[in-house]
């Protein structure tokens, strides 16, 4: 399902602000439990925190691209636009032609 919060949505700080929300969410629930004793700040490395291993980036993969409807090419699939809850709303926002 598209995340409909993205449908035709002008860029802004609440559409970034609800990516991360949904992603921190998803990571949560499936990579640390539901944990709440583990603060996931937006700017925090997955792969420096050791939160998500390289079975869990292609998890979280489908989850982008199930959500919010975009198609991650080979070359994309980089810390640069998947390391961090901010590096994911700037891609997605950028994949669904929207400056972020």
């Amino acid at each position: 399902m598209i995340h409909s919060a993205l449908a035709g949505a002008s860029p802004s700080a609440a559409l970034l602000a609800d990516i991360k929300r949904t992603t921190r969410r998803y990571i949560l629930e499936n990579f640390l439990m539901g944990s709440l004793e583990t603060e996931l700040r937006d700017e925090d490395s997955f792969l420096d925190r050791h939160i998500v291993d390289s079975t869990g980036f292609l998890e979280l993969v489908m989850h982008i691209e199930q959500t919010y409807g975009v198609v991650l090419e080979d070359d994309e699939l980089t810390p640069d636009n998947l390391d961090s809850l901010d590096a994911i709303a700037a891609f997605v926002a950028r994949k669904r032609g929207l400056a972020a």
